[in-house]
């Protein structure tokens, strides 16, 4: 790929919803927010009212609570205008943190709905696997 082919590189969706993770784990939400949301999102979560100003607003007490949150991405799976996104979070580096799965749907390259899900992870579990 030329110069010329980088900078015409047309982000997919998959790399949009990696990109919003990415910086929310970051503590650039309102950055998150801008760039990838569209204006008649919603959200899924149960402990916040479904728009996008409430959740962006946990997402930034988050942040300032959590300013060494690690996040890391373990598989993203884009399928028509879903996207799935299983992560490792941690909200201090020393946690053992939570495997976490976001599910987006987009429509016109934007965020129009997000779902998630999460599970601690325990410090001792039957299963040798682990969690990704």
């Amino acid at each position: 790929m030329n110069s010329n082919e980088q900078n015409e590189h047309i982000l997919t969706n998959k790399e949009r919803a990696v990109s919003f993770l990415k910086l929310v784990a970051s503590g650039k939400v309102r950055e998150a927010f801008n760039s990838h949301v569209s204006h008649d999102f919603s959200h899924h979560n149960p402990i916040f009212p479904g728009d996008a100003s409430s959740l962006m607003t946990a997402m930034e007490e988050n942040a300032s609570k959590s300013p060494e949150k690690t996040f890391e991405v373990k598989r993203a799976i884009e399928e028509n205008d879903l996207v799935v996104v299983h992560s490792h979070v941690k909200q201090q580096p020393e946690d053992l943190g939570a495997a976490v799965v976001h599910i987006f749907r987009f429509q016109d390259d934007q965020i129009l709905e997000l779902w998630d899900l999460g599970q601690p992870i325990p410090e001792d579990s039957p299963n040798k696997n682990g969690m990704f």
